[in-house]
């Protein structure tokens, strides 16, 4: 509470505590000597008393606003996104946007089919709808080229099949969309009209740069226009722009002033070819992309597709904890990678690597393990673009070589006791639950010690558990329970990760088999 004190002789009033009740406190303790007539200011009914009230509420809300403003001026206390953006542009760091998952897509037609199609941009493919789930859309993201059907190969398991494999990415390709027209002024900005925009980091010539393409058309005149980070560095009169993607992923093209980068010429269109989409929905199980959705030639020959592996490296949006964590790091490297621990720095901000280790197998070669985020391997997508990524931050002599780590499946068999009066399937659902967490990827890292006591603690604070008892705790690979010592190490390039009922263990479950007793059915 403020209390009013004695300083020099003179009464002060200690502006520390600022809250409703501190500052109505405050103002009361002043009324016997400022306003000694005024005696019955403690009453409900008074006006004057009202009017202090509302005084000490707006009071309130001025001292919120200033800490807020205060809190909101150092990235360590920022917690608003819009004010993480603006404190990391200051050392060249963009929050990432949502990264799109990828597969490689089996197309199979009848072997007596014959001819060529043109595969284009923008095909696509999805998954099937379902009331709890909308269909995903994959898209082949590549050059447009003509596909001669003699190339392909006969699925030797079933003669009658000419199956041909090509890579596809989630989110939808928006072509040619009209953004605005140039008044001929500096520092113009258009917004594009779709959002989320797909941007992954900036690369040099590879195809990082083909997630968005910028021109202006004026009369028959078209001329092409190239991104850059910042246009601080743009020449004059220089064909680039930039963007900038704000805290609601509002995405905005940003020309120059003729000074740094040119104007685009007045009554130009400006026209803009790019991909929205991305996150976690995107990673699909194997099997699930089976419709072709959008590809004409495709549907005319009657193709059927799929993906044998599932599809992986989606990821929501940079969050603000991550960008916090990472910039300083990406910022010490100056977006130049040197040792293993830059590329390890660099590697991590790219969008769809989820984890990553860096090792410099001799002077010339980087190792990097990369699991995509949400699991699995890496993809020919994510390989290609993380590759292309370093390509203007490596050493001109270091060779990059980009690599899958090595999943290992964590079993663990629990005898459970279940009270009397509690479920036993609500409390074997919790207990699975909480075994998936602790093994989820996002709360495992390389070479993790995994103690058998988190596993007890997790079980053990299940309300309705009796007690518990671990009878089996072992790695992928050991014939049986681990040794005494209540923990499994892995090694450098290892990842744990939970078994499934569907890919290993009909008996698993999430990496736990359940043996349960008491409670009620």
């Amino acid at each position: 509470m403020a209390e009013i004190k004695q300083q020099s002789g003179n009464q002060v009033l200690d502006y520390m505590a600022r809250d409703y009740d501190s500052l109505l406190d405050a103002m009361r303790k002043q009324i016997p000597e400022k306003i000694p007539e005024w005696t019955d200011y403690q009453s409900e009914a008074d006006f004057g008393n009202a009017l202090l009230e509302l005084f000490a509420h707006m009071g309130d809300i001025i001292s919120y606003y200033q800490d807020r403003i205060a809190n909101e001026s150092f990235l360590g206390t920022a917690i608003e996104r819009r004010s993480i953006i603006q404190h990391l542009k200051l050392i060249g760091y963009s929050l990432s946007t949502a990264a799109p998952s990828s597969a490689e897509l089996v197309i199979s037609l009848p072997v007596e089919t014959t001819g060529e199609f043109r595969l284009r941009r923008g095909d696509a493919f999805s998954t099937r709808s379902s009331k709890e789930k909308p269909s995903v859309r994959f898209e082949y993201n590549g050059k447009d080229r003509d596909i001669s059907l003699d190339d392909f190969t006969v699925d030797l398991n079933d003669v009658t099949q000419k199956n041909f494999f090509i890579p596809v990415e989630e989110g939808t390709l928006i072509k040619d969309d009209i953004i605005g027209i140039s008044n001929g002024g500096a520092n113009q900005r258009f917004v594009l009209n779709h959002t989320p925009l797909i941007l992954r980091s900036f690369g040099n010539g590879g195809q990082t740069q083909q997630d968005i393409s910028v021109i202006t058309e004026l009369g028959g005149d078209i001329q092409v226009w190239k991104r850059q980070e910042s246009l601080a560095f743009s020449l004059e009169g220089q064909n680039d722009y930039a963007i900038e993607v704000d805290e609601s992923d509002q995405a905005t093209i940003i020309f120059g002033d003729n000074k740094f980068g040119a104007i685009p010429s007045t009554g130009s269109v400006i026209k803009v070819t790019y991909r929205v989409g991305g996150g976690l929905k995107g990673n699909v199980s194997a099997g699930s992309i089976s419709s072709v959705s959008d590809a004409p030639a495709l549907a005319l020959l009657g193709a059927n597709v799929t993906n044998r592996e599932s599809a992986t490296g989606g990821s929501e949006r940079e969050n603000i904890e991550h960008a916090v964590m990472h910039a300083p790091y990406v910022y010490r490297s100056f977006q130049r990678a040197v040792t293993a621990e830059d590329y390890k720095s660099l590697a991590v901000k790219f969008k769809g690597v989820g984890k990553v280790r860096s090792e410099a197998r001799n002077w010339n070669t980087v190792i990097l393990y990369v699991a995509p985020d949400g699991g699995g391997l890496v993809s020919d997508v994510l390989r290609a673009n993380l590759i292309a990524y370093f390509e203007d931050k490596r050493s001109l002599s270091t060779i990059i070589e980009v690599d899958n780590v090595e999943y290992v499946k964590i079993f663990i068999t629990a005898e459970i006791s279940v009270k009397s009066y509690y479920s036993q399937e609500n409390v074997r659902t919790q207990v699975a639950d909480a075994v998936s967490f602790l093994l989820s990827f996002d709360q495992v890292d390389f070479a993790q010690k995994i103690y058998l006591s988190k596993f007890y603690e997790a079980i053990e604070d299940i309300e309705g558990v009796e007690y518990v008892t671990i009878k089996d705790f072992h790695r992928e690979g050991d014939p049986g329970p681990n040794d005494d010592s209540g923990k499994i190490e892995l090694r450098q390039n290892e990842v744990p990760r939970a078994p499934t009922e569907i890919d290993d263990d009909p008996d698993y479950s999430d990496g736990l088999k359940i043996e349960i007793s008491g409670g009620y059915v």
